[in-house]
Formats: structure tokens, C-alpha cells, sequence
């Protein structure tokens, strides 16, 4: 965890955040019982994390130009998730991008900077998160 979050250095940013909109994968997890809004995942969804884009830490239709990470993954973690509320507005670049929280890794490895839960525990969380539902990391 650090306060001083730089884009790649594989710290989650410490603050009080709130929990934006959702996606997930349709052909993996159905839409939950949820407030927020959930937005079913799309092959050609991705997230700019190009720090010389002026659509830094936004989501992107792909393909597009510069360094950007794919939503539609292999490897399910992203078949579930939330938008953590991290560098959003106003988005400051090489603050950090992509910050979410979504399903753990099978061996529970580190993420790249966002909140991991095991998928059991974020089905069971998102029906929990009212709109305006803030999230304390540190």
C-alpha cells in the first residue's frame, strides 16, 4: 500500500474511495443483485493506462493507440469487478490507473495495485454496495 501511487509500482493507493459502477463477464458471472451499476464486459473493452494519452486511466474500445490493459481476460480476474474511485476526477497522470476491485488470483498473488477479494466473497459483497458506498484502504 503506498499514498504515493505511481503508475506501475504495484502499490494499492491508500484513501477512502468510492465504489463506482461494476462489470463482469456474462459468459462467467450473471448480473447480481446489486445498486450499482453493472456493466456486462464487451471483447473489445480495455482500460487506457498510457501516460501520454489524453484518455489516461478511462475506459477504451479496443484497438486503440498507446498502452491500455484488455478487460476480457483469460485469466478471471476481471470476471467480476468494481471501479475503485482512485485518480478518476481529476485524473492526474502517472498517478495510477486501472484500480479496481475484483477476483483474487487462484494462488492469491499480489495484483497490480488493485483489491483482490476470492470470488465467493465479491458475490457475496456486491449486493452490500449502495450507491455512495466508500471503500478505506490503509
Amino acid at each position: 500500500m503506498t499514498r504515493q501511487k505511481r503508475e506501475g509500482d504495484g502499490g494499492t493507493p491508500i484513501g477512502v474511495f468510492a465504489m463506482l459502477g461494476g462489470f463482469f463477464r456474462s459468459d462467467r458471472a450473471s448480473r447480481l443483485q446489486t445498486a450499482q451499476s453493472m456493466q456486462a464486459l464487451r471483447v473489445t473493452d480495455g482500460w487506457c493506462d498510457d501516460t501520454t494519452s489524453s484518455r489516461y486511466n478511462r475506459a477504451v474500445q479496443l484497438p486503440v493507440a498507446g498502452r491500455h490493459e484488455r478487460m476480457w481476460r483469460e485469466d478471471r480476474l476481471y470476471d467480476l469487478g468494481v471501479v475503485i474511485d482512485y485518480n478518476l476526477n481529476p485524473t492526474r497522470k502517472g498517478r495510477g490507473s486501472a484500480i479496481f476491485m475484483h477476483v483474487m488470483s487462484p494462488g492469491g498473488t499480489p495484483t497490480a495495485g488493485c483489491v483482490a477479494l476470492r470470488p465467493d466473497d465479491l458475490r457475496r459483497l456486491l449486493p452490500r454496495l449502495a450507491p455512495g458506498c466508500r471503500l478505506e484502504i490503509g
